[in-house]
């Protein structure tokens, strides 16, 4: 009920109308280095109708990791930047947010756009300097985690919030994003929505736009489903790195990762192996994710927390030990 109140509130209200002279957004848009796809330029033509038109959007962004969500959320956004406001990019992870955070940089900061970012890893000095940077206007773009929704947190002029795999976030992190929300242009992402998410595009609520399309190059996933042996781990193993790529084995039990790593190195004893599990400080798993992102690790063993939707282009061999106790959306 308070979601259909809010909603209604929402559709009533009438937003900042946006010009339709997006010469500079052109700009912005062919700096981009890779090619495009349909799907990708249908999305930011609905979602500049939206702005032009003056009505507070409320769009669903749907696409497997690697079809480019980014890059749409990033040419609606320097579209709010152009005019004046400001943009708030929120991820449920802070590695997401780092990721997050280096993309918007390399895209944006050659066109002078200031960003900021808000996670548990910038200091409370760093992080107060941001917040009255926001207040004064003098920060375009702010990427961060939930901090980023905290009360202390205000912006001079808010003009578009985009919410990364949304349904990642806890209740308390959803009642913040509702009070932001009343008459902010909202952009949601996500590889994996959730059906209540879904159903509001279906009746309405909310408006969908979907990526469909596989950038180029992008050969389509072949699954297997079989009896675990070593000997086939080994020979998916070393097939992956001989190739020059990085492989992913998912074994969701913190008691046992160890061990089952232990067997792992001694099948492989030449392997650059690293166990990953959301047990472990911040910083550590922060560091080793860190270190498979940037090739020091052939394999990473991890539980279920590599979920949330990064994008590891070099990674494409990935092993699920008891793919029986997973749910659809963590399969998925």
């Amino acid at each position: 009920v308070d979601l259909l109140d809010l909603y209604a509130r929402r559709s009533e209200a009438k937003g900042h109308k946006y010009s339709s002279d997006d010469a500079f957004l052109y700009e912005f848009c062919d700096a981009f280095p890779f090619t495009e796809t349909e799907d990708q330029l249908q999305a930011v033509t609905d979602g500049l109708n939206d702005l032009h038109q003056g009505k507070i959007m409320d769009r669903l962004l749907c696409g497997d990791v690697g079809y480019g969500k980014t890059e749409v959320a990033l040419r609606l956004a320097f579209k709010v930047i152009s005019e004046g406001k400001q943009v708030a990019f929120v991820s449920p992870t802070t590695i997401l947010a780092r990721q997050h955070l280096n993309t918007v940089k390399s895209r944006m900061e050659s066109f002078g756009v200031r960003v900021g970012s808000l996670t548990r890893f910038d200091s409370a000095s760093e992080a107060k300097k941001t917040i009255e940077k926001l207040i004064a206007g003098q920060l375009d773009i702010v990427v961060g985690t939930h901090r980023a929704l905290s009360k202390d947190v205000a912006f001079k002029d808010l003009g578009l919030l985009i919410l990364d795999e949304e349904q990642r976030f806890g209740v308390a992190d959803k009642e913040k994003i509702k009070r932001l929300k009343v008459n902010v242009n909202v952009l949601t992402l996500s590889a994996t929505p959730i059906p209540r998410t879904l159903h509001m595009s279906m009746i309405g609520i909310r408006d969908i736009s979907v990526l469909d399309t596989p950038p180029a190059m992008r050969i389509p996933v072949q699954t297997y489903v079989t009896e675990y042996t070593e000997s086939l781990l080994s020979d998916a193993v070393t097939r992956e790195i001989n190739r020059g790529g990085q492989v992913f084995i998912v074994y969701n039990r913190v008691e046992t990762i160890d061990k089952f790593a232990a067997s792992v190195k001694t099948a492989l004893p030449d392997v650059r192996l690293a166990v990953a599990h959301g047990q472990m400080t911040e910083e550590k798993l922060e560091r080793i994710i860190n270190g498979f992102i940037g090739g020091e690790v052939d394999v990473l063993i991890s539980t279920a927390i590599i979920e949330n939707g990064i994008d590891m282009p070099n990674a494409n061999t990935m092993i699920v030990m008891d793919s029986d106790r997973f749910g659809l959306s963590q399969l998925y």
